[in-house]
């Protein structure tokens, strides 16, 4: 019986804990609406995989209302993805830009699959070299014959 009343007290805590304040409604729905669009282009820096929009982590909140303010302030949408490129650098931007600093970014995956096949051809190259060296020259002549025909298997 004890068990059971501190399986249910830990239980009921534990509710509490996912339990989290709504945001509150936004005073200018025009802003709002901007500061999202700006946030579906712009990547979380801890999620790393999902844009400031999706993500809940604390990082995303922050900067978030970093881009309200920003606007607030009557910056354009290219002053605030400036000012976040300047202090994060390209890294921020979910479509990076292709220049000299994300070249890697852009064609890494492919020099990586390009990488990969030429070593599994080297492999497949030496498995094959090295199974004809191992054969004598007079198993080769004997293979020979029995490909041909003209010999008899023992």
């Amino acid at each position: 019986m004890p068990r059971l009343a501190a399986a249910l007290v830990l239980a009921l805590a534990a509710t509490g804990v996912a339990a989290k304040e709504a945001p509150p409604a936004a005073q200018d729905p025009a802003l709002e609406q901007r500061m999202m669009a700006l946030a579906e282009e712009l990547r979380c820096l801890v999620c790393q995989n999902q844009t400031l929009a999706d993500s809940n982590a604390p990082l995303a909140e922050d900067l978030r209302k970093e881009i309200r303010e920003q606007l607030r302030k009557g910056s354009s949408d290219r002053e605030v993805v400036d000012y976040l490129v300047a202090r994060y650098g390209d890294f921020v931007l979910y479509r990076p830009p292709l220049k000299a600093t994300t070249i890697l970014l852009w064609f890494g995956p492919f020099l990586l699959i390009a990488i990969g096949f030429a070593v599994l051809f080297r492999r497949l190259q030496r498995r094959r070299s090295a199974r004809e060296v191992a054969m004598s020259a007079a198993d080769r002549t004997r293979a020979e014959a029995l490909l041909a025909g003209e010999a008899k298997p023992e």
